[in-house]
Formats: C-alpha cells, structure tokens, sequence
C-alpha cells in the first residue's frame, strides 16, 4: 500500500507566481528586525488578501518571498498588478535604500503537488523570471503572454528570449508596464542602483505632425507605431508600448520625468513635414537622464506611395538606431570598472563599427570571447564572435580562411541551439555557409533571418553575394540596392557596395565595377577587398598606373596580400565564378600584385 501511495502523483496545470525582496540580504544588514517587521506588514496587508481576493493561495513562504499558485493566468497577472501598486503605496515615504520592493516572475505550467509545495520546470521558469525583473516589477513568459494578451491593453514590452540558470531552453519573456511607476525591465546589473534604467531601454514618443494637413496624423502615427514594433526586434532592447507612449501625445513633456516614469534610458522624438511632393522626417535621440541630445537626422524623401513610404522610414530609422544605441551603450559600459559580459558585447560591437582593420577584428573578436566565458549563453556575444570569425575569413588578413569559417560556423550553430530564432544568428550561419561552397543553403537562412526580422538589410545584401558565387551576378545589384534602401548609412554598407563592384566585374562591366569600389572606400577606407578590386578592374580597363596606385593600399591594410591568398579564397566551385575570378587574378597581375 505503501508503494501503492508513493506512485500517486497529483499533477495540475497552474499559473504560478514567484516572488523575492530585491536587495534582501543588504536589508536585513542594515536593520534586521525593521526588515522583518515591514516585510511581515507588507505581506499581511497588501499581498496575502490580493492573492486570496483573486482565487490564488501561497503555496509557501520563502523568507524573502512566497511562491503562489493561480487557476487563471489572467488572475495571476492582476494579483502582482493589485499588489505592487498597494506595495508601492505603503512604502512610497521611505529612503530608497531601505525600501522593500518585490520582484515578480509569473509562468503557466503542468506541476506536481504537494500539501505544501509544488514542482517542477513550470515552477522553475516563474522563479528564474523573478529574477529578470527589476525592483516592483513584473516579468511573465510568453505563454503567460499568450492568456492575457488583449485583456491588459497595451502594457507588454517583449525582451527577448532570456537564457535562464539551469533552464535548458531559452524563454521568451515580457515585461509589464505598471502605472504610475514604469517598467517591470531587466534586472540592472552589478553596480547599478535600485532602479536603473536597464540597457537598450527607449520609448519612441508619439512623431509631431507640422503639416497644414490634419489628415496625415493617421501616417504619422502609423510611422510611431511601426518604429516602436521595429526597435523591439533589437536584440537585448526593451521598447515602452505604443499605447503609454500615445498617452503624452500633443503634451508638454519633460523628458528627465519621462525617463524617470518609465525606468528608460532613452527617448526617441520625431517630427514630420510634408512640403509638396516632399516629406521631411526629422529624428532626435535624447538622454532621458540628462536630456542631453546624443544623434539627430533628417530624412527628406519624395512623396510616392504612403504605405511604402512609411515601410522605408521605419526600416531606415530602426537600423541607424541599432548603431546609434550600441555606440551609447558601449561609453556607458566604459566607465564600468569590472564590465559584465553584456558590457564586452557593447565595447566589441562597437569596435567593429569603426571598421575592419588588422587590429581591430581580432581585438573585437578576443572581446566576445570574454564575454562568452563571463556568460556562455550569451547568444548576442556569441553571434558576434562568430561574425569576427567571418571578417577575418573574408579580409584575408591571414592564410587560415577556410578555419575561420569553419569556426564561425560552429559558433552560429551553438547560438542557434540556445536561441532558435535569432535572427543575427541565421545570418551568421548563413554567411559561413555561402563562403564555404553552399550558397544556397546560406540563401535560405538569409530568408529565415529576414522572416524573423523584415529591417536586416544584411540579410538582403548578403543573398546578393551568395547570388555572385552561383555565378549570377547580373542579379547580385537588386538585392544591393534593396539593402541600401533600408539602410542607405549602414555601418557595414561599405561591403555592400565592394559586392556590387565584384558582380560587375563578373560582367565583364569594369568602368561600374570601378564606381562601386570606389564609392566603397569612400565610405570605408579599410577593406582590403575593395581595394584590390579597384586595382583589377583599372588594370583591365588599361589604366595601370592607377591600378598600381590602387595596388599599394592593399599592402598598407594587409602587408602579406597575395593572388594565391586570394584564389585560395574562392566561396565556390560554380565553374562561372571560377572562370569570372581568373579575370580578376589578370587584373591583379597586371597591377603588380605578387602572385604568392
């Protein structure tokens, strides 16, 4: 009978809420019996009748917290919001650093039960979300998401798959904006204080209308709404939903208060002007710290069709973001006198936007891998490793091409385990395999990167480049210029264009391939590839002394360049490519560029 009772296994599907005090152990350092005491009335008067009013019951308490068990998921997320709020309340009149403030993760999952206790992942998960979400916050996972969609307005900011501790899976998770108070974020890191503003962290303030046509604030709104959607699609971003941003519109807004309300490190404003069959977009990206303004741009494009229009600026907009906010974060992680992975990620990133030198490849690339071993599920650092792995393949910077490759590979394919729908990551995984004679299985992880992120104008340059190793370079400048139109300034728009000069060349369309290249290094003077396509395509219009001229900064950026380097490089077998390079060799030949 004994054996008999021990296999009876209750099971039960809960929506399950974890709870801790942030900052607990310092609390009780400082005054353990008046910690004991607040944090007794705290539960006893805002948190145990909000649990019971909405059908819950703690299953137990945990000195810092209690675990709580729902019937309803919706249940759940109204109980934390109640509570919070009273939270909020009862300690609004104490100092900072002794206030109590609880951190909340809710998840939905199949459980075992016990009189006193309940099991397993589902229990897990909400406790490890607990720990994502910031002081009086609230963190639910996607299939909590999933329930109470809808039923909350627009309170939810997606941030992103979250690599949880002894969770084998990614999770994908959500923070609550509450009212009055801002955002359930990310936990801050070491260092920081209560409440800092987590990283990558905007709201994009509703765009100003200044044109005599009342009627355009449906479009003007349609471009805030798609931005706020787009910039969420960063990785690591936490973007203020459309429907708290909408609530300052045509108001008088103090931008510190902004920051403050909404725990953002960043405010996006913009306006909009139509003069004729013009419009004019001017952008501003302001500390909300110190309302200091950190990028502006203006965007003046002819009017054609609304609804496309609309698609472009959004696009252009979000992908100069990225840069703009990677480059803030990569200062602000510079004053972190012990950086934190996530702190190397924005220092090495933005290394690399500088551009591709000799030095600095390899220097970014050493950068990711400490912030891989400070944190080995940091896909982001991963990713971007794997692409330092790919730039010292593609620059020729040494003789071991196909092992970098080889090792970018391995490294987008880890990524990809831990994150399956990273988009940076099928974009890596795909660059390694059209590099190395598989150019349409590159192509289709370029599609899938694009499916998961429509703004990747890599993406679309790179099935340019996978379309010129098949030997169909005559399609290549489509997809170029389609990149260059979602991202006419592009960080990395440099190796858009150096692939357009190559898809000439393989046309036998030297004098285009020359004002590809050149506009190229105009835009980046340190890629060796445009360089020594310049040289080949001037030797074989018959301009040698130029080719030569072209010749020498292949050797100020690679010192060891060689045509065997460069024929040893080849990304394909298609017997077009092949004949098509043997032009180039030529030209290279011809430039006096030594053989190897």
């Amino acid at each position: 009978m004994a054996q008999e009772r021990l296999g009876r296994i209750e099971r039960r599907l809960a929506a399950i809420l974890a709870a801790d005090v942030a900052g607990y152990s310092r609390l009780m350092h400082h005054d353990e019996e008046t910690t004991h005491t607040k944090l007794t009335v705290l539960l006893a008067e805002a948190v145990d009748p909000t649990i019971a009013e909405h059908s819950g019951r703690i299953v137990k308490n945990t000195g810092d917290g209690f675990l709580a068990e729902f019937p309803s998921a919706v249940e759940a997320l109204r109980a934390a919001m109640v509570f919070q709020a009273r939270v909020r309340e009862l300690t609004a009149g104490a100092p900072e650093d002794r206030r109590i403030a609880f951190r909340v993760g809710i998840n939905i999952g199949d459980v075992i039960v016990e009189p006193h206790d309940i099991f397993g992942d589902g229990v897990n998960i909400a406790a490890r979300l607990e720990s994502v979400a910031a002081p009086g916050g609230i963190c639910i996972s996607s299939a909590v998401y999933d329930q109470v969609q809808g039923k909350f307005g627009d309170r939810f900011a997606d941030i992103g798959e979250q690599n949880l501790k002894n969770i084998g899976r990614p999770v994908r998770a959500y923070a609550v904006v509450l009212d009055g108070f801002g955002t359930a974020a990310l936990s801050p890191g070491a260092g920081s204080s209560a409440l800092s503003p987590p990283r990558l962290s905007i709201i994009v303030l509703p765009f100003a209308n200044l044109s005599d046509d009342p009627g355009q604030d449906y479009f003007v709104d349609g471009v805030t709404e798609s931005l706020t959607t787009d910039l969420s699609r960063i990785s690591g971003s936490f973007v203020i939903g459309r429907h708290t941003a909408f609530a300052y519109k045509g108001k008088a807004i103090d931008l510190k208060q902004i920051g403050r309300e909404l725990n953002v490190r960043y405010v996006l404003k913009g306006s909009m002007q139509g003069a004729g069959d013009r419009l004019r977009v001017n952008v501003q990206l302001v500390d909300a710290e110190t309302s200091a303004h950190l990028w502006a741009d203006r965007f003046d494009k002819p009017v054609a069709d609304l609804f496309d229009m609309q698609d472009e600026i959004v696009s252009r907009l979000a992908n100069t973001l990225d840069a703009q906010l990677t480059e803030q974060e990569a200062r602000r992680s510079e004053r972190s006198p012990q950086p934190n992975s996530m702190d190397l990620y924005f220092r090495g990133k933005a290394l690399l936007h500088k551009g591709w030198t000799l030095e600095g490849v390899p220097q970014a690339r050493a950068i990711f891998e400490r912030a891989v071993t400070l944190d080995p599920k940091n896909v982001d650092a991963m990713v971007w490793m794997a692409g330092a792995d790919l730039m010292l393949g593609a620059s020729y910077l040494d003789d071991a091409t196909s092992e970098h490759y080889a090792v970018a590979e391995a490294t987008s394919i880890r990524a990809l385990c831990l994150a399956p729908n990273h988009a940076y990551a099928h974009l890596a995984l795909g660059c390694a395999l059209m590099c190395t004679n598989r150019a349409a299985q590159g192509i289709a992880e370029f599609e899938r990167a694009l499916t998961l992120d429509h703004n990747l104008a890599e993406a679309h340059a790179q099935i340019g480049g996978a379309k010129l190793y098949m030997g169909r370079g005559a399609q290549t400048v489509a997809h170029i210029n389609e990149a260059l139109r979602l991202s006419p300034r592009d960080i990395f728009g440099h190796r858009w264009l150096m692939i357009a000069g190559f898809a000439k060349l393989q046309l036998n369309e030297d004098a285009e391939a020359i004002c590809w290249f050149r506009r190229s290094i105009e835009a980046n003077r340190n890629d060796v590839n445009a360089h020594f396509g310049l040289a080949a395509a001037l030797a074989l219009l018959g301009s040698l002394d130029e080719a030569k001229a072209a010749a020498k900064a292949i050797f100020a950026l690679v010192p060891s360049f060689t045509i065997r380097r460069f024929r040893d490089g080849a990304c394909s077998d298609n017997p077009i490519y092949l004949a098509k390079r043997e032009r180039v060799y030529q030209g290279l030949r011809l430039a006096e560029v030594p053989e190897g």
